[in-house]
């Protein structure tokens, strides 16, 4: 495993991050869940990333039940706040009252007293910018978290929001952003302004939610068990066209040259592109963990990449107006 810095700022993170959106209180029960945490440690994987809405809390009382027995510095755990599109007019909540009230709660769910990394989830166009940073900054300041970051944010709302958190006496250290082979919409904007601002990517969806595993095969029916057929109204289901999955297959003599699977191929693209600290990845069963994990220590040379973006050509999407718009996918990807 390799432990890399957050920006410019001390805090390292490994290079795989555990996320656990859809399976700890979801489509996983809570054995597969401690089994997952306990392999992630087990490779050297010491960043666990949640957030408070994943599946109503419960995904933060698992993970913080599974990590008890761990020693707590031995580890980070990054959770997040403000998105909460099940209370219609507080679908972005990053108000005052709600950041702290929440961070509390989650304290409580993750057995923890303190959260390493703290993430404001979603920009909130109806709160201030002022009220939100100026609640991170008194949690931070109360020793209740000890880092500020964000997710999906464009790079104008970086820019805005590093400049109130200087003034706060704090700063933004990272933004978790969805980024893999397919999808490439921060790289002409939000990546170079994070690069000055010293803001680190951390990569959520490496492997276009299994997509890029090639596990689903063009005009063949969904796996059983995989989360195309078992979570209903998946987010995945936005990038199973024909078209995607024959473009995902066309990379597999790349993977085979290297003897490497295509999932892992696809977590060491995002790894080695500037400005990405770690990449967050997910797992129903240990031997997803081990195999993600492995991807760490891949070479991909220029010609490897060079190979890549012929295959998947103009399937990739590089709009810089999607940045903070996780599904906002062209018709081209669509089942």
């Amino acid at each position: 495993m390799q432990y890399r810095p957050v920006g410019i700022h001390d805090l390292r993170v490994s290079a795989i991050t555990y996320g656990n959106w859809l399976t700890h209180g979801g489509y996983a029960g809570a054995a597969a869940a401690a089994e997952c945490v306990a392999a992630a440690v087990d490779a050297g994987i010491t960043t666990f990333d949640t957030a408070d809405i994943y599946a109503d809390g419960r995904a933060e009382e698992v993970l913080g039940t599974a990590l008890s027995a761990v020693r707590r510095d031995s580890v980070v755990i990054s959770t997040k706040v403000g998105l909460r599109p099940d209370q219609p007019g507080h679908d972005k909540d990053l108000s005052r009252q709600h950041v702290l009230a929440s961070c509390h709660r989650s304290l409580r769910r993750l057995r923890t007293d303190y959260i390493d990394l703290y993430q404001a989830h979603r920009f909130d166009d109806e709160t201030p910018l002022e009220e939100t940073i100026g609640a991170l900054a008194d949690l931070v300041r109360r020793g209740d978290v000890r880092y500020v970051g964000v997710s999906e944010w464009t790079a104008d709302q970086l820019r805005a929001g590093q400049a109130v958190a200087e003034r706060f006496g704090i700063i933004l250290v990272s933004n978790q952003a969805q980024y893999s082979m397919l999808w490439r919409v921060i790289e002409p904007a939000v990546i170079p302004t994070s690069s000055e601002l010293g803001i680190a990517q951390l990569a959520f969806s490496p492997l276009a939610q299994g997509v890029l595993t090639g596990k689903y095969l063009p005009r063949v029916p969904w796996p059983e068990g995989s989360r195309a057929r078992e979570v209903c109204g998946s987010s995945i289901n936005r990038c199973l066209s024909n078209e995607v999955l024959e473009r995902v297959q066309r990379l597999r003599p790349i993977a085979d040259s290297l003897s490497v699977t295509l999932a892992q191929l696809s977590v060491a693209w995002v790894l080695h592109q500037p400005g990405v600290a770690t990449a967050v990845v997910g797992a129903s069963n240990s031997r997803q963990l081990w195999e993600t994990a492995a991807a760490v220590g891949i070479v991909l040379d220029l010609e490897v990449m060079r190979k890549i973006d012929e295959v998947l050509g103009d399937i990739v999407d590089r709009d810089p107006a999607k940045a903070g718009k996780t599904y906002d996918v062209m018709a081209r990807w669509r089942a």
